[in-house]
């Protein structure tokens, strides 16, 4: 059976008589109501029909492309490249794993163990650090991105809730409560906190002269003011603040002896404020303490001898982990870290490569006549 439609009923979209009944009649539903129809609308984007724009790619505009992205990506790939070589760095592992290492007495130290493990490693550095410098501890196969771990802390009571000092939330299960008391701070991510105490020392004529570290400004402004908070009350007494609480179970004390100066003590300690930010990578570094520089004519740290004290805590050996530390001065563009710039002269490379191979093909093939010569 056939099926007719007029010009208007293209241009409408819809079929202005019954299917299959003469006179337009509908099928079914009393003659009355249109037949639905699959097809649609006669609109502009329905039907495809919207304006667009398509570049046509020709040798007079991808050749020139190809040639000042490569001219712009090589010098920006060479200066980031220079910068980050101009970055001062040095790393010591004191995991002590091998049986040399001064630290080898401390590898299977507990949370608990009374008196920590002392160890000193003394190194050199073949050259001065002319800025300031930044002092980092760094673990490796420590994952801080799984996802039960970086759940398990409480926001609110970080921020100061007296109500979640002393009902934490579910998250932090099983580090919420310890012997029936709320813990303070809780969750797996403060109960991991690092703990070994490093120092710094020159070695001038066998004569050690420690250097200063500085503790505060190691934290985020919106952390240390903003997301962390200790609980409202007598700021003085901090200890009257966490009565009802308990420590976590891997710290040897209460938060509220994190340290001696009030303004650092508590949910506020910036040692524990770095620590809870969590890392992506299981290979990462934290900062750890500040070396300003004192005046401009001597570099912060000098070319010479140092020893580094360390107080050894914080085990890793039971999950394979390894523990470092390391120095580095800082660029406008952060710390030492060439990927970025060997990746802006590669992609800026091969841009220019391909640019001549195109610009050859197209000088020695451009100019061909594409029509076929038949024979006669």
């Amino acid at each position: 059976m056939a099926v007719n439609y007029s010009a208007k009923e293209e241009a409408d979209g819809h079929p202005s008589g019954g299917v299959g009944v003469p006179g337009g009649g509908a099928v079914g539903s009393g003659g009355g109501g249109a037949v639905k129809t699959r097809k649609p609308d006669n609109t502009a984007f329905k039907q495809q029909r919207l304006p667009a724009w398509q570049p046509i790619l020709t040798a007079g505009t991808v050749l020139p492309a190809f040639f000042i992205i490569g001219l712009i990506f090589i010098p920006i790939g060479i200066g980031i490249f220079v910068t980050s070589n101009n970055i001062r760095e040095y790393e010591i592992d004191y995991t002590g794993t091998e049986p040399s290492s001064p630290c080898n007495k401390c590898l299977n130290v507990s949370w608990d163990s009374t008196p920590p493990c002392t160890c000193t490693i003394n190194f050199t550095l073949e050259h001065s650090f002319e800025s300031n410098v930044f002092m980092y501890y760094g673990l490796s196969n420590f994952y801080q991105n799984h996802r039960r771990y970086v759940k398990s802390r409480d926001d609110s009571q970080l921020n100061g809730d007296n109500s979640s000092l002393l009902n934490p939330s579910k998250e932090c299960e099983p580090y919420r409560t310890n012997e029936d008391k709320p813990i303070a701070p809780c969750g797996a991510i403060a109960n991991s906190m690092f703990n070994d105490t490093l120092e710094l020392y020159r070695i001038d004529n066998d004569t050690r002269t420690p250097i200063t570290l500085i503790k505060k400004g190691i934290a985020w402004w919106t952390d240390k003011n903003v997301k962390f908070r200790n609980p409202t009350g007598d700021g003085n007494n901090l200890t009257a603040l966490f009565q009802g609480t308990t420590k976590p179970v891997n710290w040897p004390k209460p938060v509220y002896m994190l340290d001696s100066e009030p303004d650092n003590n508590g949910f506020i300690n910036e040692d524990f404020i770095v620590w809870m930010r969590t890392a992506a990578l299981p290979t990462f570094r934290k900062l750890y303490r500040l070396i300003e520089r004192k005046n401009n004519l001597q570099p912060t740290l000098q070319a010479g001898k140092y020893s580094l004290d360390i107080a050894y805590n914080y085990p890793v050996h039971s999950f394979d982990g390894r523990k470092r530390m390391i120095l580095s001065t800082i660029s406008w563009m952060g710390g030492k870290n060439p990927f970025l710039g060997i990746a802006y002269i590669t992609v800026g490379s091969i841009c220019f490569f391909l640019g001549v191979v195109l610009l050859i093909i197209h000088h020695k093939y451009g100019n061909r006549n594409t029509s076929a010569d038949i024979p006669n």
